[in-house]
């Protein structure tokens, strides 16, 4: 752990005692940010916590190209829309991101990293949305085996609602902005996901897949700890 708890740049007071506090390392949120900020704010993070992977989410193309040239060392995962600089961790437990569509790749893909990054494996079954349901019945096995599900849907966001209805998984369902003009850009997938009858469901705000990956990445560790199993 860093000797100080924050990193004064001038521009951004940066949180080095996260990892202290709550077992993961700062996350940098770059939308807003410009290219230079992004390249700074997860150098200083990667010097404070060289052991593990610092993660940036939403990243531009633009700072994507900065932290190329200025951190040749980091990964860009495009799909994700984000950057990493690190190893990841050991993982434990495991979560299965679930995407309804295709469409839904890049939130989906975005849980999926942030649920690396937090320390857990992850799997990912994509395009098994509720128009053709017996896509999902298909991998309801591969389902059931997780420690924690993220399961993310747009349109009318009823895929959350039939998998909680299938498996007793913990669930993180994530509404995404995919639809046509009356899905008002998720919100008819986030009500609908709210009000869901099946139990145990949770939700995470609109195209949130790095909150759902955080959250998921979280309760596969636990589960793991507690079942007193060594890294699956």
């Amino acid at each position: 752990m860093s000797e100080e708890p924050t990193a004064d740049l001038g521009f951004a007071r940066v949180d080095l005692d996260r990892e202290r506090r709550t077992g993961d390392p700062e996350v940098v949120y770059a939308a807003g940010k410009t290219p230079d900020q992004v390249v700074a704010i997860l150098s200083r993070l990667h010097r404070a916590h060289p052991e593990r992977a610092v993660l940036a989410t939403r990243v531009s193309d633009e700072a994507a190209a900065a932290v190329a040239v200025g951190l040749p060392e980091a990964a860009h995962h495009v799909d994700a829309r984000a950057v990493t600089l690190g190893q990841f961790p050991t993982p434990q437990g495991r979560v299965c991101v679930v995407a309804a569509g295709t469409t839904d790749g890049q939130v989906a893909a975005e849980a999926a990293l942030a649920c690396r990054v937090h320390g857990a494996d992850v799997e990912t079954i994509t395009d098994v949305g509720v128009a053709g349901i017996h896509r999902l019945l298909a991998v309801r096995d591969r389902l059931d085996a997780a420690d924690c599900l993220v399961v993310v849907a747009g349109m009318e966001g009823a895929l959350p609602s039939v998998v909680g209805g299938l498996v007793g998984v913990p669930l993180i369902a994530v509404p995404t902005s995919v639809g046509y003009g009356a899905s008002f850009g998720g919100l008819a997938a986030l009500l609908a996901m709210l009000n869901s009858c099946a139990p145990g469901v949770t939700v995470v705000n609109i195209d949130n897949g790095y909150g759902a990956g955080v959250a998921a990445g979280r309760i596969a560790r636990q589960s793991n700890r507690s079942a007193g199993s060594g890294p699956r």
